[in-house]
């Protein structure tokens, strides 16, 4: 079941990218990040009180609590990080680049969590996908002149975030109802992209809103929700240095996305690293 959970999670969060891509032509990012983590918060409680786990709440233990909201932290960070750069550049740059948190997470559990079972066919896999991930941050040029890749910070500091998250919820959710465990992690992230908003005095521009922005801001957090909720049962039941390259698999369904709506295109160089990536990414699921 786990492994189920990390397919579809792969596939909402290929979703997520497309959908909030959408909804920040004219968006402020960080009003995006704020509004869809709204709906992200509502899904999961929702889904809290169908499996009838909020009463436990009382029953998590203190250490549990500091490494959900130290989870919480780092996904607020991500997100942040994560739009400003999907509002800077094209999906097909950025996602790669996010999703190589993959070889952070993956090193990181083999240390912290002694996820040493297949330990050649993880590193021969992260491999991979450092190469692939380098062919695919293409340096772009207009004439003679290198374009500016004011996109590339954000993006590499989504991926740090993003791999101390997954980290910090494995500790964290021990114990922990995974639609709980969400709910409260989701409640830290809302507070502090709404704080990131108001200190930047950015509150006025959500009268600005585009209708038609707003709604694909709320599907890409119907879509993050359901990512969410199939991730973080995932790593609960399943092994850290597994569920985390089949989650970054949505790399594939962004970047087909990206080329149907955006028609953002790559070429042989990027394609390859497109490829290695997956490839390296089913090295670390198959290969016993």
């Amino acid at each position: 079941m786990w492994l189920i959970m990390a397919v579809l999670s792969a596939f909402f969060s290929g979703l997520t990218a497309i959908l909030a891509k959408c909804g920040i032509k004219k968006t402020d990012s960080d009003i995006a990040t704020a509004l869809r983590t709204v709906i992200v918060l509502l899904f999961s409680w929702i889904m809290v009180f169908l499996v009838q786990s909020a009463d436990t709440i009382t029953q998590i233990e203190t250490k549990s609590i500091v490494f959900l909201v130290l989870s919480g932290l780092a996904t607020g960070a991500s997100w942040i990080c994560y739009f400003k750069a999907l509002s800077l550049g094209d999906v097909n740059k950025v996602v790669p680049i996010d999703k190589s948190s993959t070889i952070l997470t993956v090193l990181l559990a083999i240390i912290l969590f002694g996820e040493t079972d297949r330990l050649t066919a993880k590193l021969f896999g992260t491999a991979l996908l450092a190469v692939g991930v380098f062919l695919m941050i293409e340096k772009k040029t207009e004439g003679h002149q290198m374009v500016k890749r004011t996109w590339l910070p954000y993006a590499v500091g989504s991926a740090v975030f993003a791999a101390l998250t997954a980290i910090l919820a494995k500790i964290g959710i021990t114990g922990v109802e995974s639609n709980l465990g969400t709910a409260i992690r989701t409640g830290v992230v809302l507070i502090m992209a709404w704080c990131i908003v108001f200190l930047k005095g950015k509150q006025s521009l959500l009268k600005e809103t585009d209708k038609k922005e707003l709604l694909f801001i709320c599907l890409s957090g119907v879509a993050t929700g359901a990512a969410w909720l199939c991730y973080y049962y995932a790593i609960q039941n399943g092994v850290v240095s597994i569920v985390v390259p089949i989650d970054k698999l949505s790399i594939l369904v962004s970047i087909l996305f990206s080329y149907i709506v955006f028609h953002e295109k790559l070429n042989r160089k990027t394609f390859f690293g497109l490829i290695l990536m997956a490839v390296g990414t089913l090295v670390m699921i198959i290969w016993e």
